[in-house]
């Protein structure tokens, strides 16, 4: 009841100083303050000057948004301790970060990988490869001639 005076009476106070501002040939300015003067009064009859009250001078109110805060919180602890666990223990991150990243083709060559990582995996691949890729390589001597000849 309060609230809706005091709009009714900054509403009032507005349109006083619209008129002063028409009595002096600012028409335009007087109503542009005529329209801002009309808001709070235009606030109070929707309803939503009643409302904001509720919502702000209600201690259940701040409760609900200190417990939706609190189960934000929890939810980004919870989402933190996930992560620390995804890689196990401190060990195994330790080893996992010496072992480096892995190569995105396994049968990559070296320089693919990196400088200094992967060069003893690189080479055991492709001692591996000699073996059993022995047909295939016969099958790609042309293509590569063709590398050869244009410099890749």
């Amino acid at each position: 009841m309060l609230t809706s005076t005091v709009c009714a009476a900054v509403s009032a106070a507005g349109l006083g100083i619209a008129a002063l501002t028409a009595y002096r040939k600012r028409f335009l300015a007087a109503t542009r303050i005529a329209a801002y003067s009309l808001i709070p009064i235009g606030l109070v009859m929707t309803g939503v000057i009643d409302w904001v009250t509720n919502v702000v001078f209600k201690p259940t109110v701040w409760a609900g948004f200190g417990l939706l805060a609190l189960s934000v919180v929890l939810f980004m602890i919870t989402r933190g301790v996930e992560r620390r666990r995804g890689l196990g223990g401190r060990k195994e991150r330790k080893a996992a970060a010496a072992a480096g990243p892995d190569a995105v083709a396994p049968a990559a060559s070296v320089p693919s990988l990196g400088a200094g990582r992967g060069v003893e995996r690189s080479a055991a691949a492709g001692k591996a490869r000699q073996g059993k890729e022995s047909a295939p390589k016969d099958d790609f001597s042309d293509i590569e001639a063709i590398l050869k000849k244009h410099g890749i």
